[in-house]
């Protein structure tokens, strides 16, 4: 693990009026107010100002032309989310998130191993719902698609119900603490392994069918949650920090927030963003475009649509909730933060809104408070991928997280690769 930190970022009234300079004839956008010293970088893993852009491929059913309007082209079928895939590894995005639902669409961990062979540089983020599969098989599987990925796998991991079934926050928790747990003792372990917890007994003769392409402790684990037990499982076991749309104030709080709960693990974390984007040649097609997106929702239907995904009533989709309640009359949070996805989509619900310039001096500001991946989605995704791509995925300093940290590396020994065999 790097063990340097970052340094503090300038944020202040220089760092806006930077911004304001960055976008020329805009002044009165920018909000001239102190910024609190919080929005200082906390200590991170990486420290190198450099950022893994990924996109975002629709496995259960979240792609519109129109939010809330159901569309035949754009369903959640193998061939449209493979489409987007081969589209951002062509456009050169570090990573894909694959999102994980019960919902007519692909299993994520399934629909990346049929990937892998198919993209040339991208790393799939699978998501994955903690309990769904028994550990030691959960842990071959994803060995399995690490090595057919050639390493080019990372984990998004879920602590929401399992489908069906209701439990108590501090049963899923600690649940997912007990896999992530288990998944750590098999790829880093060799020899038999026993293990004895609350959810899970078993004993193995052998973790050799577990063990990763990904060196050093395996593929890194990607969590996002904003309860208290959220941030202790990040802060404890994981190594991407996710957060949702938020006030620069308080995603700077809480960045400073777990990494000292991760401090007190004796341990540094990285951070990263999800967020929608809308990106035009001028701020007023940026918005044109934010409003054709939401001209046709029924808001009923915004609910319905919302209500489907299983942490519809989670802190985080609450929270994200209260921001669009508490917006300007056009959705907006704060500059170029527009909240109206919300209005039809359980999670992440708010996207940059701008021309290119702001985008990208948005997007610099968040790297100097220390976020080092940010995972983009917009609608339809296909269209929005190019648009991102042409117009600001060039100017950012990019890299891979889990080549950063010395997970990926060349010509690993491994028991499917060149280790001897047994």
């Amino acid at each position: 693990m790097n063990s340097r930190v970052s340094p503090a970022s300038t944020w202040g009234r220089n760092e806006l009026l930077r911004e304001k300079n960055r976008c020329p004839g805009r002044e009165d956008e920018v909000k001239m107010r102190p910024i609190p010293m919080t929005l200082s970088a906390p200590p991170i893993r990486s420290p190198e100002p450099k950022v893994e852009v990924a996109w975002f491929s629709a496995l259960c059913g979240d792609d519109y032309e129109f939010l809330g309007v159901p569309d035949g082209a754009l369903r959640s079928s193998y061939e449209h989310c493979a489409a987007i895939v081969r589209q951002a590894d062509a456009h050169g995005f570090q990573n894909i998130l694959l999102p994980s639902g019960w919902i007519a669409g692909q299993d994520a961990l399934g629909f990346a191993a049929a990937m892998a062979p198919q993209v040339q540089q991208i790393n799939q983020l699978v998501a994955l719902r903690m309990g769904e599969v028994w550990p030691p098989m959960l842990a071959r599987a994803i060995a399995t698609v690490d090595h057919i990925a050639g390493g080019r796998l990372c984990l998004n991991i879920i602590s929401s119900d399992l489908p069906g079934l209701r439990e108590s926050n501090e049963d899923r928790y600690e649940r997912s603490s007990e896999v992530i747990r288990i998944l750590q003792a098999l790829w880093s372990s060799e020899g038999p392994l026993e293990w004895r917890g609350r959810f899970y007994n078993f004993s193995l003769p052998t973790t050799e069918p577990a063990r990763p392409y990904q060196q050093n402790g395996g593929p890194l684990l990607y969590f996002g949650g904003i309860s208290p037990l959220a941030r202790n499982l990040c802060a404890r076991h994981c190594d991407v920090f996710l957060m949702w749309p938020e006030t620069a104030e308080k995603l700077a709080e809480t960045m400073h927030e777990v990494a000292s709960a991760a401090a007190a693990y004796g341990r540094l974390i990285d951070f990263g963003l999800r967020i929608h984007v809308i990106v035009r040649e001028t701020e007023s097609e940026a918005r044109a475009a934010a409003k054709r997106l939401i001209s046709k929702l029924d808001p009923d239907k915004g609910r319905e649509i919302k209500n489907r995904s299983q942490d519809s009533q989670s802190a985080g989709v609450l929270r994200q909730d209260e921001l669009r309640a508490r917006a300007d009359q056009d959705l907006f949070i704060e500059p170029h933060v527009w909240s109206g996805i919300g209005l039809a989509r359980s999670g992440c619900g708010s996207a940059l809104v701008g021309d290119p310039d702001q985008i990208l001096a948005k997007l610099r500001c968040y790297m100097d408070m220390g976020i080092r991946a940010f995972i983009f989605s917009g609608y339809p995704h296909l269209g929005e991928c190019d648009l991102f791509a042409r117009y600001v995925l060039p100017r950012l300093d990019t890299c891979r997280l889990n080549e950063v940290q010395g997970r990926r590396v060349d010509h690993p020994v491994t028991p499917l690769t060149t280790a001897t065999r047994s």
